[in-house]
C-alpha cells in the first residue's frame, strides 16, 4: 500500500505549473536518487551547506552561496543578516530591532504578501513612489532618486521584486543604495528560466538574491537558493543553523563562517524555523546542476510537448476547443 493510499489522498492534474498549494513540480529521478542517498548517512550540515554554497556561487557568480527552505526563507534570512551584520547579540534580541538598522526600503509597486517574510525580522517596511502606470493615472513608477531620498542612518537594505515589469531598473536602485553603503536584496523566486537569471541580478550589482528551488529549477519543493556578498551568506547562516554548541568545540568551515571575526556564537536564530535537511540540501544541488546543464531549447520543446499531449486529451470532449499558443 502506497502512503497515499493509507492517507486516503489522491492525485491530481496539475494544470498550473510548479505552485506550492499543488505540491509543486515533479522531480527527476536523478534528484529523487540523490535526496535518498543523502537520506542513508549523517553529515555536518555545516560542511553540507558550505559545499552546496561553492555550487551555488560557480552557477551565479555570486561570493557565496547557501540552501535555504524557499525563496521567502531566504529573503527572511537575507534581510535579517543585512540588520545584524555579523553581530552575535543583535541576531539573539531578533525581532527586536530596536538601536539598529530598523528600515527597509520598497518601491510601493513591489509590495506583495511575500513581503511578510522581510516584516518578520522585525523591521519598518518604508514605501516609496506612487505607481501611476499601474492605475491608470499616468505612466511614472517609483524612481531611483525617491529611493535615495528615504535612504536614512536607518535603513538597513533595499528590497527589490524581479520582474519583467520591475521599476526602477535594477542598476539604478543599485547605484544609489550603493552610494550610501546600502545592501540591495532582490526577490527573484520565479525568474527562471532563463538560465541567464542566475547570473544577471548579481551582475548588475545586487548584494542577495533569492530564487525558488521548487519550481523551474526542479528541486524540492520546500528549497530555496540564497546567493551574495560572503559576508551577508554567513550572517544569515548564522542565523539559521543548529546553533547549540559550544564556542570552543565549534569548526565551521570558514568559507562559511569564518569564526575568528566573530566574539561568539549566536543563540538559534530568528532563522531556525526554516530548518533546511540534508536530503534538501542534496536534491537542490543536483537540480540546480541539471538545470545549468540542459539545453534551453530542448527544455521549451519538453514543455511544449507535454501542453500539446494535454491539448490533445482536451480536444477530445464535446464542445471544447482547445488552442495552443507561444
Amino acid at each position: 500500500m502506497s502512503i497515499f493510499d493509507l492517507l486516503g489522498v489522491k492525485p491530481i492534474i496539475n494544470a498550473a505549473g510548479p505552485v506550492t498549494r499543488l505540491s509543486g513540480a515533479l522531480m527527476s529521478e536523478e534528484v529523487t536518487e540523490a535526496m535518498a542517498e543523502a537520506a542513508q548517512a549523517c553529515y555536518d550540515i555545516a560542511e553540507l551547506q558550505a559545499a552546496a554554497g561553492r555550487v551555488i556561487a560557480e552557477v551565479t557568480g555570486a561570493e557565496s552561496g547557501y540552501v535555504t527552505s524557499g525563496a521567502s526563507a531566504g529573503l527572511l534570512l537575507g534581510v535579517a543578516a543585512c540588520v545584524t551584520g555579523l553581530n552575535p547579540g543583535a541576531m539573539n534580541r531578533l525581532p527586536d530591532t530596536r538601536g539598529m538598522k530598523n528600515q527597509v526600503i520598497m518601491p510601493r509597486s513591489h509590495r506583495n504578501f511575500y513581503d511578510h517574510a522581510i516584516r518578520s525580522v522585525g523591521i519598518e517596511l518604508v514605501e516609496v513612489g506612487i505607481s501611476d502606470r499601474y492605475s491608470g493615472a499616468g505612466v511614472r513608477d517609483t524612481e531611483a532618486w525617491e529611493i535615495a531620498d528615504a535612504i536614512t542612518d536607518r535603513t538597513a537594505a533595499i528590497a527589490y521584486v524581479a520582474n519583467s515589469n520591475s521599476r526602477p531598473p535594477l542598476v539604478d536602485v543599485v547605484r544609489v543604495a550603493h552610494e550610501r553603503g546600502v545592501p540591495v536584496v532582490v526577490d527573484a523566486a520565479g525568474q527562471l528560466p532563463p538560465v541567464s537569471n542566475l547570473r544577471k541580478f548579481i551582475a548588475e550589482g545586487a548584494d542577495l538574491v533569492c530564487f525558488s528551488g521548487g519550481k523551474a529549477i526542479g528541486g524540492p519543493q520546500g528549497s530555496g537558493v540564497l546567493c551574495g556578498r560572503q559576508d551577508l551568506i554567513s550572517g544569515a547562516a548564522l542565523q539559521h543553523l543548529d546553533q547549540d554548541v559550544l564556542f570552543e568545540l565549534w569548526s565551521p568551515p570558514k568559507s562559511l563562517i569564518d569564526k575568528s571575526k566573530l566574539p561568539g556564537a549566536p543563540q538559534h536564530g530568528i532563522g531556525r524555523p526554516c530548518k533546511v535537511g540534508k536530503e534538501q540540501i542534496a536534491g537542490l544541488v543536483t537540480a540546480l546542476k541539471r538545470f545549468v546543464e540542459a539545453d534551453e531549447d530542448s527544455r521549451r520543446e519538453g514543455w511544449m510537448a507535454k501542453v500539446k499531449e494535454m491539448a490533445g486529451g482536451l480536444s477530445a470532449i464535446d464542445g471544447a476547443e482547445v488552442t495552443v499558443s507561444g
